[in-house]
């Protein structure tokens, strides 16, 4: 056999095809017939051939010969409301430079010889306070009403310091552009409205003040959670959203299924499901072939992956179907779940524990006008009691512990305290609160009969290892928005030694 022979096809293709005869000259010119037609507006039904030509001539397409490039430009960061006013100055180390703000209008204040407009580009909780005089290049705009709340704007000013004491700097307007009109029943007006009301808004509540800090705030967590991970060598694992497992053994799960499709020509998508001879439901004819459901947890993905290699997390949306309407049980949440090859429940609550304090100090020091206004607005105090996880050590005591401190307090729950009782929310606040003032609390050592059947069991045949983080005041909402949005499932330890 011949060695191969490398052909080119012009313009459209190249092939290499074996020779079977030493005898076919390498460089000779072949010619096959017309493989398709190719419509042109210069000759409509002109045949394309393609030939043959040798292995070392190497020809430009057509088209790279009349085409010339335009290189694309680099990408730069925007300069945001953050960046002017988020320094230790308030922006006045930027007084004098000339700077453009591109947002969203909040607030305007037509004056006899001066107009204030409040932008905000969502960087930030504050506004870029804009002043403009009737001399500003587009003042026009702002005469003829375009400029009005909601108004997506352009504006170029110098920064001047602010006369007002709301602020240390402000905008001295030259020059302002409409980008985007706002129709006059803007509903997003500066009076505080419901979050009743925001719900049938949806598309437009993240430009308040509540919903954006929220957005903000979980931003910072989901960074400094990976961060944390990261720098301590795990490596993130990408679990799936469908599955067929139940990995809680729960069943409480969301079906999906694509069986339910109406053609019309039924009254109810019950009716569309399709039934085996004995009357259930026809899995095999579903997208999957059987039975398919969202995630209640990534875990069973983690543990394999943990096998190879070694420290990994999973981060991402989890969904329960349980149908208990609190503020503790939510349909649909993203969740870490951390798997710790070769160790041991010490090293779990101490992984638990920085993790915490990592992400509390995180959003304290990059969040703080957020925090400032959450503990203003929505829920006072709520600083303090995130830096004390921060900040104080967590106590740690077994679940037998637990039940004996809970019966020597002669206090009277709502829920009787025994042991082999699983702990409610009275008994959780009762221990962080009153009996170790305001401290996170860890605690171990289950009952074997109130835990998942995947946790291993201790020594003593009654207790498996396995823990639980209490944080003071855990009820509250903005808590509830970091301790459980973020939920970290640490109560499963996994000794492997494979």
């Amino acid at each position: 056999m011949a060695a191969c022979v490398a052909v080119g096809f012009k313009p459209y293709s190249a092939l290499r095809i074996l020779s079977f005869y030493s005898s076919l000259p390498r460089a000779r010119p072949l010619c096959f017939q017309p493989l398709f037609r190719r419509i042109s507006p210069s000759s409509p039904a002109r045949t394309c051939f393609c030939s043959l030509v040798s292995g070392g001539e190497k020809t430009k397409p057509e088209i790279a010969e009349n085409w010339r490039s335009e290189s694309v430009g680099d990408f730069r960061k925007k300069l945001r409301i953050a960046d002017i006013k988020g320094g230790p100055d308030e922006g006045l180390e930027r007084l004098g430079q000339t700077l453009v703000v591109k947002g969203w209008v909040r607030t305007v204040r037509v004056q006899s010889s001066v107009t204030f407009i409040d932008v905000n580009d969502g960087s930030c909780l504050s506004n870029m306070q804009c002043v403009m005089g009737s001399d500003a290049d587009g003042y026009d705009q702002v005469e003829s009403g375009s400029v009005t709340t909601g108004a997506s704007i352009w504006v170029q000013g110098i920064v001047v310091k602010s006369q007002g004491s709301k602020q240390k700097v402000e905008l001295k307007v030259n020059k302002i552009v409409v980008v985007g009109k706002s129709d006059p029943s803007f509903p997003i007006q500066k009076k505080r409205v419901s979050k009743e009301f925001l719900r049938t808004k949806a598309h437009l509540r993240p430009r308040t003040n509540t919903f954006g800090a929220v957005a903000r705030v979980r931003n910072a967590l989901a960074y400094a959670t990976h961060k944390f991970f990261q720098e301590n060598g795990f490596v993130w694992i990408s679990s799936p959203i469908i599955t067929a497992s139940d990995c809680e053994g729960a069943g409480e799960q969301f079906c999906v299924t694509t069986l339910m499709q109406s053609s019309g020509e039924v009254d109810s998508l019950v009716d569309c499901i399709p039934k085996t001879k004995d009357g259930l439901i026809d899995w095999s004819q579903d997208f999957f072939g059987k039975p398919a459901f969202l995630t209640v947890s990534g875990q069973l993905n983690a543990e394999t992956y943990a096998t190879a290699l070694s420290d990994v997390y999973t981060f991402g949306p989890t969904f329960r179907a349980e149908n208990s309407n609190t503020s503790r049980h939510l349909a649909e949440f993203w969740m870490i779940e951390p798997e710790l090859a070769f160790a041991d429940l010490n090293d779990d609550m101490a992984c638990a524990t920085a993790y915490l304090q990592y992400v509390v100090k995180y959003v304290l020091e990059n969040c703080k006008e957020d925090m400032d206004f959450f503990n203003t607005w929505i829920e006072k105090g709520i600083i303090d009691r995130l830096s004390d996880v921060a900040q104080k050590e967590f106590v740690q005591l077994t679940y037998t512990n637990a039940i004996e401190l809970l019966l020597k307090s002669k206090k009277k729950f709502e829920f009787p305290v025994k042991w082999g009782c699983d702990l409610q929310s009275e008994h959780e606040r009762y221990i962080t609160e009153e009996a170790f003032n305001g401290c996170p609390v860890i605690i171990r050592d289950y009952p074997k009969e109130i835990k998942a059947f995947y946790m291993r069991q201790n020594d003593d045949g009654k207790t498996v290892a396995a823990m639980d983080v209490l944080v003071p005041r855990v009820t509250s909402s903005l808590l509830i928005s970091i301790f459980i949005i973020f939920n970290s499932e640490f109560s499963a330890v996994h000794m492997f030694i494979h």
